[in-house]
């Protein structure tokens, strides 16, 4: 079956057309509503997109969905009410959701007879138990405003969970993985049996790691400070801590490769950044060992975890009383299993493939 993913942002659409695993076309639009850009608005790009594929015999079209709430744990075929729904979630992603959105109206509108189904960022994490979502604060408050750890990145840390089990041989229904997702964003996830049980990000793609350009954990009173006594509005410390945190905040590059560089240059804020980044993943690797009471395997994955034998290496290092050691040859060839023969806990790199996740997903959902 022929399945067209779609990932629509707010001034791009990713696509990507299957034909069971095979890829057939893929492409990207960028800058859309811009002066200059590939496309004038969202419906002027999707008509690029189905003027630039084959669309016989497709059978459906996959959007991802960042967000969806707590109401959805698998891919789901979307209707006007599933629409609405997805639009009063736009709070919760007020940067994210509306791109979907959008995609969403504009493939329905050009392929009337054809399936649509989202895949959400935040289905997997689902299975979390209670007390790994919720917050301690004034349960009324939380329930009223929907605030509860949803997680994200969910496609990602499926496919590679799933992946790494086949690589090592494990029972997938039994598999302890620690998975890390680290792109311009990141996230951690710990993997039980094929189901997430605990992941860094919460009520937004905010929290748990540093990030290209976002902070990761902080503390709240952070926020409340630079409101009360440095002045500044929500607004802008919203936008400092989303746009010019994390990487870019510590060493005024959001891009890792960069950071090393001057790292290796001997510049002592992209060292902090390097140290400050791997140190967060430290952290989050030994509160997942606890919360999973060991690990088979910690993958690593996206952009960072596939291509810096060097973030790998820090990130685990000190770790041997844990079981955990990294194969330094095996490391710098970024082959896909790079801790010792023998070791108990083993560290693979396994390259993600989010938009073949969702279409495994969308084929899954419609074969019911």
């Amino acid at each position: 079956m022929k399945i067209l993913v779609l990932n629509s942002g707010s001034s791009s659409v990713k696509y990507r057309l299957f034909n069971g695993t095979d890829t057939l076309a893929k492409g990207l639009i960028e800058r859309i509503g811009e002066s200059g850009g590939d496309a004038g608005d969202h419906e002027a790009a999707l008509q690029q997109v189905m003027a630039a594929v084959d669309l016989d015999g497709l059978g459906a079209v996959g959007h991802r969905v960042v967000h969806g709430g707590s109401e959805f744990g698998r891919a789901t075929v979307i209707d006007d009410e599933l629409f609405a729904v997805i639009e009063g979630l736009v709070p919760l992603a007020p940067l994210h959701n509306p791109a979907a959105l959008s995609g969403i109206a504009v493939a329905r509108k050009l392929l009337p007879d054809v399936p649509q189904v989202a895949v959400f960022d935040t289905a997997f994490h689902q299975t979390i138990p209670p007390d790994g979502v919720a917050y301690a604060i004034d349960a009324s408050l939380a329930k009223r405003w929907q605030i509860r750890r949803y997680g994200f990145h969910g496609t990602s840390h499926a496919y590679v969970a799933r992946k790494t089990a086949e690589l090592l041989g494990l029972p997938a229904d039994r598999a302890r993985v620690i998975t890390l997702h680290l792109g311009n964003g990141a996230s951690a996830c710990a993997v039980s049996g094929g189901r997430s049980v605990a992941t860094s990000m919460g009520m937004s793609p905010q929290s748990g790691l540093v990030m290209g350009t976002r902070s990761g954990d902080v503390d709240p009173t952070v926020i409340f400070h630079l409101h009360r006594v440095a002045g500044l509005p929500i607004e802008e410390i919203e936008r400092s801590l989303t746009r010019f945190a994390g990487l870019q905040g510590l060493a005024g590059e959001n891009d890792m490769r960069t950071v090393q560089q001057h790292r290796a240059d001997g510049d002592p804020a992209a060292t902090l950044a390097f140290d400050v980044y791997c140190r967060r993943i430290k952290e989050y690797v030994g509160t997942y060992l606890a919360v999973l009471g060991g690990a088979d395997a910690i993958v690593f994955t996206a952009g960072v975890g596939e291509n810096s034998p060097e973030v790998r290496a820090a990130s685990l290092a000190g770790l041997a009383e844990l079981g955990i050691t990294i194969d330094a040859a095996r490391n710098e060839r970024s082959e896909r299993i790079i801790s010792p023969e023998g070791a108990r806990v083993r560290v693979c790199v396994v390259p993600t493939d989010e938009e073949l996740e969702i279409a495994q997903q969308v084929t899954a959902e419609l074969q019911k």
